[in-house]
């Protein structure tokens, strides 16, 4: 194989996860003044979400009598990112319980009543601004993440596919490692995992490829966060580099001595690392100039 197969080989599927944000990026200027900063923040997760299902999905090596229907389906009805199990034969073992429905429908009724009903109150009481962002924040996120695509999986679990739920419980994490790595926001970890983590793992070995791997997650944040906000770059990197960290601290001699790598210890350590430090990631100037305006928008202030 010649150098150029082999390279075309390695970024095979990166084309619309690199060209995509840029393009965005460069076309951005001419919306001005059109279209609010929260458009444009929309605009760049929509196409950095769909240049990583385009990835997984061209990686995938799936069997050629897989339907267009169901290549669709993957690509645009399913958040999950992990395309083998999802083509995977039918199977009708994981079908969710009539309580798992009623969980994710409560999480998705309880999102939108904090969002439409409990978040325009708040915007008449004397609570900081940065406050009441963080309260519209989450109830997007348990509307989408927690509630809607919850639902989504037990709906394509209902039909047969693998659809494991993206958000597992990540208040019943043990350690930090547990959190990034089995319970919050599954799609992501899967395609970091498969194709950031593990091969540099190859190259370079666990410890430097789990530092890469929070660095690209924290430089995907800073482009659908801070870039739209026009500030706060390199905050959310710095959030994702001080998770890595927590990881390795908790597997060193001392860490586990302390036993902040499991058990309530390891859940006390993982809400200092991954709470305390929220306010970098999503900090003063996505609220101020992304959130508080789309929330304005949808009528939530």
């Amino acid at each position: 194989m010649t150098w150029y197969a082999r390279l075309l080989a390695i970024l095979k599927g990166w084309e619309i996860l690199v060209v995509g944000p840029v393009v965005t990026i460069a076309l951005w200027p001419l919306t001005q003044p059109a279209l609010p900063a929260w458009a444009y923040m929309w605009s760049l997760s929509v196409v950095t979400f769909f240049g990583c299902k385009w990835l997984t999905w061209r990686r995938a090596d799936l069997k050629s009598e897989v339907s267009l229907v169901a290549h669709l389906t993957y690509l645009f009805a399913w958040p999950g990112m992990e395309p083998r199990g999802f083509f995977a034969p039918q199977t009708t073992e994981n079908q969710a319980p009539l309580r798992e429905w009623m969980w994710a429908l409560l999480k998705l009724t309880g999102g939108l009543i904090v969002l439409f009903f409990v978040c325009p109150w708040l915007s008449q009481t004397a609570i900081p601004r940065y406050g009441f962002a963080w309260c519209g924040m989450a109830a997007i996120a348990f509307v989408l993440h927690f509630g809607l695509f919850h639902l989504l999986s037990c709906y394509w679990r209902l039909q047969g596919k693998t659809a494991p739920l993206l958000m597992n419980l990540p208040i019943c994490s043990s350690s930090v490692a547990d959190f990034w790595g089995n319970r919050w926001n599954m799609a992501f970890r899967d395609i970091t995992h498969r194709h950031v983590f593990g091969p540099l793992t190859r190259l370079w070995g666990p410890r430097r490829a789990l530092l890469i791997g929070f660095f690209f997650s924290g430089l995907i944040h800073d482009l659908v966060i801070s870039v739209p906000a026009g500030g706060g770059y390199g905050l959310p990197t710095l959030f994702f580099m001080l998770q890595a960290l927590g990881i390795l601290v908790s597997r060193t001699t001392t860490g586990k001595r302390l036993g902040i790598h499991r058990g309530f210890r390891g859940w006390l350590f993982t809400l200092l690392v991954v709470v305390v430090p929220c306010p970098l990631v999503f900090h003063s100037k996505f609220a101020s100039q992304v959130v508080l305006p789309f929330l304005k928008t949808i009528g939530a202030a």
